[in-house]
């Protein structure tokens, strides 16, 4: 069985900029709650290989994950892909981002395919219930975050 989310959220700021606080990973601490460090552990062209370390997990008593990741960007199209290099416990996971522009705004979605290995703490099922919600929570986070920044009005 293999695990699929895709979420969406709107943000009252331009597609550029948005894009931009995005695809600066060292930054992602200052947008997500979820992670304590982001480190970049190479960079090629629009290829980055990326380390991220979470806070604490409390759903997973207090658990600390780490991971590195490559995400390919396609600044043009306004995308990107990610997968998990060192896969914890995953099988696999991949991330698509994609962001659009808006009268007003930006619409930035997250579609997550996944697969749990079989000693993981959660199941396909559970897992993507979890993040489900914790990418809902996160998007949430980051759209107020982004939105509060003093040039998010400017294009």
């Amino acid at each position: 069985m293999a695990a699929h989310t895709d979420n969406s959220v709107d943000i009252s700021a331009p597609l550029e900029f948005v894009w931009e606080r995005m695809m600066d990973i060292e930054r992602w601490p200052d947008l997500f709650t979820e992670y304590a460090n982001a480190e970049v552990l190479e960079r090629e062209g629009d290829r980055v290989v990326f380390r991220l370390t979470t806070h604490p997990d409390p759903e997973y008593d207090g658990q600390v994950w780490s991971w590195t990741s490559e995400r390919i960007a396609d600044p043009a199209g306004r995308r990107s892909s990610s997968r998990r290099i060192e896969t914890g416990p995953f099988e696999y996971m991949n991330i698509e981002w994609s962001f659009e522009e808006l009268d007003g705004g930006t619409r930035m979605r997250w579609v997550q395919d996944f697969s749990m290995k079989p000693e993981a703490p959660a199941d396909d099922s559970q897992a993507e219930q979890y993040m489900n919600k914790n990418t809902k929570d996160q998007m949430q986070v980051i759209k107020e975050r982004l939105e509060a920044q003093p040039d998010a009005g400017s294009s």
